[in-house]
């Protein structure tokens, strides 16, 4: 039987990896052969997994060996670790990926799919893989899962700050979107980790239609288990909560969410009262002083139509819709041709050519419309 493949996503630094090692340990006691897969180029994911070892990553052992003219084999990249008083033994993955400023985080993850996949890793002897995914960036190479439905299931996980509740929405945004287009990643709903009891994430849940699977409140002795190194699931009133968790996926107990997640203004709303209004543009005189405008009116008022023209075609762009904003975007401002735009969206080069002719075809009417 095919492993059974969950996605679980949040903001940097919240505890994303906690809750991924945590529910990894979790299955193993429950005598489930597990991989924990880390999907972020800070290649900490499987640490507390592995008692504070780094892994070799797929990028650089791919880099290794393809400086030597040689393949990728699995034991050069899948590592596992067997821990006393578990029945089954953890296996881990980092895919890693470019050193800051040397190389795009997405692309590092895209490969290292192709890697894994030439590798047979849906075939392998597992239960379930854990993908833990960094959710604070949109490009393309971190939305694979859900693109391309490599994960049957998807998991947000956030506090109750408002950041880290809207990288939550923006992916439950993105995986909404996919399943427009054929994705059949499912989204189980949303953990919140580091509960204060604010409450702040349970209303968005509530406003979103995101079903909350567990609250993990926040335990100093639970940090510390993480922080040494080990699994907080060891501490009783933690392991409960984890226990259910997984005995309910398991079980197949979780209803998914058809939940779209909130559009920005309703989103920003939950938090307070929010103005119509439209943000005060500054002008290019303020900006440059009187010494920038004294070359003369005609001039001045010449900067001031492009102004203008340049944020009435930002508002019509704003108006298409998403998969044409994307294509445009990509097109027209980051100068990328129809062949790369087509591999980075995981589309036909001729539906991203048609997606460009309509929108370009609805930008003119849009823009001289009014």
């Amino acid at each position: 039987m095919p492993a059974r493949t969950i996605a679980i996503y949040g903001k940097g630094g919240i505890g994303k990896s906690f809750t991924t090692t945590n529910l990894s340990a979790t299955f193993a006691l429950m005598n489930k052969r597990v991989l924990q897969l880390g999907c972020d180029p800070k290649h900490d994911s499987t640490t507390s997994l592995f008692g504070g070892i780094s892994l070799p990553t797929v990028t650089d052992v791919f880099a290794e060996k393809n400086a030597l003219n040689e393949q990728v084999s699995v034991s050069d990249i899948v590592f596992r670790r067997d821990i006393a008083d578990f029945p089954q033994p953890i296996y881990g993955v980092e895919l890693g990926g470019p050193q800051v400023g040397r190389g795009c985080g997405g692309r590092g993850i895209i490969s290292g799919f192709e890697i894994l996949e030439k590798l047979g890793i849906f075939k392998w002897d597992i239960d379930i893989i854990l993908m833990d995914f960094l959710g604070d960036v949109v490009c393309g190479g971190f939305a694979t899962p859900l693109a391309r439905s490599l994960s049957e299931e998807v998991i947000l996980v956030t506090n109750n700050d408002r950041q880290s509740i809207f990288t939550a929405n923006n992916i439950c945004q993105a995986n909404n979107y996919f399943r427009t287009i054929g994705g059949q990643s499912r989204l189980l709903g949303l953990i919140i980790n580091r509960d204060d009891g604010s409450g702040v994430a349970e209303k968005y849940a509530e406003a979103a239609g995101i079903t909350v699977l567990m609250k993990v409140p926040y335990n100093a002795e639970a940090r510390d288990k993480d922080d040494s190194f080990d699994f907080a699931v060891r501490l009783p009133e933690i392991r409960d909560k984890f226990q259910k968790l997984a005995g309910d996926i398991l079980d197949n107990k979780i209803t998914p969410c058809e939940a779209g997640g909130l559009d920005f203004m309703g989103f920003v709303r939950l938090f307070g009262e929010v103005s119509d209004d439209n943000p005060l543009a500054a002008s290019a005189e303020e900006l440059f002083g009187k010494k920038g405008s004294s070359s003369g009116s005609a001039e001045s008022e010449e900067k001031t139509a492009i102004e203008s023209d340049t944020l009435k075609m930002t508002r019509c762009i704003g108006k298409l819709a998403a998969e044409e904003q994307e294509v445009y975007r990509m097109a027209e401002q980051e100068k990328r041709s129809f062949s790369e735009i087509a591999e980075l969206t995981h589309r036909e080069e001729s539906d991203v050519r048609e997606l460009f002719s309509s929108a370009r075809s609805q930008l003119t009417r849009l823009f001289f419309e009014n």
